[in-house]
């Protein structure tokens, strides 16, 4: 597996999945700190929660979108799948490498823009810092976009990166009104894109002083989110990679 890992990063040589990965979120923390040197009234407490709304509502779904149908598509250049599917390697192998590989893109680029922030947030506004929690909520927000990494993995094989991007544009419209407010109620439990904005959110809780009452039901819904996100990646990525053993590619005129 580590050997295809390799393969799979080589191919992201002279793409914009790299750039995707490690330049857009250094921009983007950048920009947010700029914005706090330039305010003075801002909490901690309004920059983790306008942060991961944005993170999780818009720029997760666009960039996974983008890196899974960029991913998919430079297979497609390569002679439409044909040097991709006609390996030896076998097909659960090749299709587990190619999530793995968006995961590891997803963390880095989550883990990047977080640090940065963090970094920025203690030389701007070192007495309201929140580091662990913001790394607790970038990790808890990485957990829960994994089903949408295998539902977009899944679309950009079938589809395309048209299809891929174009659903991702859906997905910013429910994570933003389903997952980042009270609109639909517990519509959340069964849209995905809801998942990585109610799982960045969780570790809110701790910075309601005094909220014992708040405190003590956390376990059950972090639990709940858990096993939601534990049985979304599971249908997902296993449904995906039974239909890739037996794909044998795209017809030209799809």
């Amino acid at each position: 597996m580590i050997r295809l890992l390799s393969s799979e990063w080589l191919k992201t040589k002279r793409t914009a999945i790299r750039w995707i990965t490690f330049c857009m979120p250094v921009i983007a923390a950048l920009c947010i700190v700029a914005y706090l040197s330039a305010s003075s009234s801002i909490t901690s407490e309004f920059v983790y929660e306008g942060y991961f709304v944005i993170w999780t509502a818009i720029i997760i779904p666009v960039g996974v979108g983008m890196l899974s149908g960029f991913m998919i598509h430079e297979e497609e250049l390569a002679g439409n799948f044909a040097g991709f599917l006609n390996t030896k390697i076998s097909r659960k192998k090749l299709y587990l490498g190619k999530f793995l590989m968006l995961v590891i893109c997803l963390m880095c680029s989550t883990f990047i823009a977080t640090i940065i922030l963090c970094l920025g947030m203690k030389l701007v506004m070192p007495e309201g810092e929140h580091i662990s929690m913001f790394i607790l909520a970038a990790s808890l927000a990485v957990v829960g976009a994994l089903p949408i990494l295998a539902i977009h993995l899944w679309v950009s094989l079938l589809w395309g990166m048209g299809a891929s991007i174009g659903i991702s544009m859906g997905g910013i419209l429910m994570a933003a009104l389903i997952g980042a407010t009270g609109i639909g109620g517990r519509l959340w439990m069964i849209i995905p894109w809801s998942w990585p904005v109610k799982m960045s959110m969780i570790p809110a809780v701790y910075f309601q002083a005094g909220s014992s009452a708040v405190n003590t039901s956390v376990g059950g819904i972090v639990r709940l989110e858990l096993i939601l996100t534990g049985i979304g990646l599971f249908l997902f990525l296993a449904g995906g990679m039974l239909w890739f053993s037996r794909w044998e590619g795209r017809e030209v005129s799809e």
